[in-house]
């Protein structure tokens, strides 16, 4: 009977802490904890940095068991901020992003693989500007753990480069800038 009661206990008490266990979390925009930006040269003697301003998103996780994790984000393409207001119109138009005809971009994982290094890589299905292309993400957990205000949260940061003519972005900028890379940083509240 003692054996079940510290059994239960012990159970009871790594549950309740938040310990790694699988679990559904939502992607924290709305309280600033979570990014998506962009850096791109210009004319290859600097680089240009923006940010996309709105966006939700979900992600399961499971610290014992990465690859069963999953991750779908929407991001409204309007939300583009690039610190110029006459940039951001361009970057909206159909030279680039097209935000009228394509308002939302949207990446859903379809594999997730833990590296040798420790990270991970993430594989999925990015929709941008009406085409769809398969891309990895490479992300890093940061951590998990409870919040002030009696929520658990976890977080990651992750990068990855995309080729502008891969998603229909005809535009020339030039050879220095046919790639742009992405940081995402998410911090997500445990549903």
């Amino acid at each position: 009977m003692i054996k079940k009661t510290l059994a239960a206990l012990l159970l009871g008490s790594v549950l309740s802490s938040g310990a790694a266990i699988a679990a559904d979390y939502k992607i924290d925009q709305e309280g600033q904890h979570a990014f998506v930006n962009f850096k791109i040269s210009h004319l290859g003697y600097s680089w240009l940095y923006g940010t996309f301003k709105d966006f939700d998103g979900t992600f399961s996780y499971d610290q014992n068991h990465p690859e069963a994790s999953k991750v779908n984000v929407t991001l409204r393409t309007a939300s583009v901020d690039s610190n110029h207001a006459e940039r951001d119109k361009h970057i909206r138009s159909a030279d680039f992003l097209n935000s009228s005809k394509h308002p939302k971009a949207t990446f859903t994982s379809t594999k997730v693989v833990s590296t040798a290094e420790g990270a991970t890589d993430i594989t999925g299905d990015l929709t941008l500007n009406g085409v769809t292309k398969s891309i990895v993400i490479k992300a890093d957990f940061i951590g998990m753990g409870d919040d002030p205000w009696g929520g658990y949260r976890a977080g990651f940061a992750g990068t990855t480069t995309l080729k502008l003519t891969d998603f229909n972005i005809k535009t020339n900028l030039g050879p220095a800038s046919e790639t742009v890379e992405l940081t995402i940083s998410i911090e997500g509240v445990r549903q």
